[in-house]
């Protein structure tokens, strides 16, 4: 099922504030939290997929990219982030919209009991990509350097704050007992210690290790997009594993420049050909082509190769190939060539009569895009 437009599910608009966005969420939250609704998948849905939306409407970057390429945008689609948060997500990362330090539960009443769930780390890295990849989407596999549990490290419950990961304390003032709670600094708040770890693990009994982890680029991304895979991240005891992100960087091409879905070509031709016409060969994503260049082609023209382009990131659409039309000019004639130029200067059919039939530049950009 099509995932929900973001703006839809908060119940705002795209120009709402930051603290719009933030009031729209609290009262879904509210309203679907599990606490208020025991046994009632629909609502536990409805409660994910409200952290969802504002996990990324309540982020300028992720906004900003979602508002320009929608959910693929800010990883929708192809394994990357966005959806399937799950509850420790959601608590761990947003557990203080309700203010305070008592996060959800304690909003509620203690419903839902216990500490947050701690998430490792998120790792990073650059995805260097060329045009051609970046058109139809690829499939990149990199090593990544990940903090793993070890096999065989065995855990047990942190004695200083009995497992709950938090260290209470309790202070007597005129109003009365204040207790406040702060982060256990034994087990740094995963409620567990290390029993038994092998040799060459760490004191949390993280290893470093190299894996090899294949990415699927969706087609369509741009530079600066950042993808994410959930859980691919640093491993934490205790904890869910941080993300894996992907930065994309594009690789100039010597040949075709890009505009948004488009390719544009700048192809020069001789005043022969031009006026002549002719079969040319020009360059595409996918090859070469050969295009026709029609009897008495002016510069300046622009071709449109349909379905040339880059596919578009939030459908199945591409864009187009568009072909600048430069009409060669000859700087070094030699002394024949310019005797028969000279014998044409005057002829009418070389002197320039644009008329009414001939589109200016300006013209033909709005008709073009």
């Amino acid at each position: 099922m099509a995932k929900r437009d973001y703006y839809e599910v908060l119940g705002v608009t795209k120009s709402a504030s930051a603290d719009e966005i933030k009031k729209a969420y609290r009262k879904l939250a509210i309203q679907f939290h599990p606490d208020k609704n025991p046994g009632n998948p629909e609502a536990e849905e409805k409660f994910k997929e409200a952290a969802e939306a504002y996990e990324v409407l309540s982020n300028p970057e992720k906004k900003q990219r979602y508002d320009q390429f929608g959910h693929q945008g800010v990883g929708g689609a192809g394994g990357f982030g966005g959806g399937g948060m799950n509850m420790d997500d959601i608590f761990s990362q947003f557990g203080d919209i309700f203010g305070g330090g008592g996060g959800f539960s304690s909003f509620f009443g203690g419903g839902g009991g216990g500490r947050r769930t701690k998430k490792g780390t998120n790792l990073r890295v650059k995805m260097k990509l060329t045009l051609a990849e970046i058109a139809n989407g690829v499939e990149k596999k990199i090593k990544v350097k990940r903090h793993l549990i070890a096999d065989g490290v065995t855990f047990k419950t942190c004695s200083a704050c009995q497992g709950t990961g938090q260290m209470k304390k309790v202070v007597n003032t005129m109003l009365g007992q204040m207790v406040s709670a702060s982060t256990c600094n034994v087990c740094g708040g995963s409620g567990q210690i290390v029993d038994k770890k092998p040799a060459d693990a760490d004191s949390r009994g993280l290893i470093v290790k190299e894996e090899v982890i294949s990415i699927n680029i969706p087609g369509g991304v741009a530079e600066g997009m950042q993808l994410s895979m959930s859980g691919k991240g640093n491993e934490i005891p205790g904890g869910i594993a941080g993300d894996l992100l992907i930065v994309i960087e594009e690789i100039e091409d010597k040949v075709l420049q890009r505009d948004g879905n488009n390719v544009i070509y700048d192809l020069y031709v001789s005043f022969v050909d031009a006026a002549l016409g002719a079969s040319i060969e020009v360059p595409t994503i996918e090859g070469k082509v050969k295009i026709k260049i029609e009897q008495g082609t002016q510069s300046g023209k622009m071709l449109r190769l349909k379905g040339k382009g880059i596919k578009d990131i939030n459908g199945y659409t591409k864009g187009d190939q568009l072909i600048m039309v430069n009409v060669w000019t000859p700087t070094h004639l030699s002394r024949e060539e310019k005797e028969a130029l000279e014998g044409l200067r005057d002829s009418d059919n070389f002197k320039p009569d644009p008329g009414n039939s001939e589109k200016s530049f300006f013209d033909k950009m709005k008709e073009f895009f």
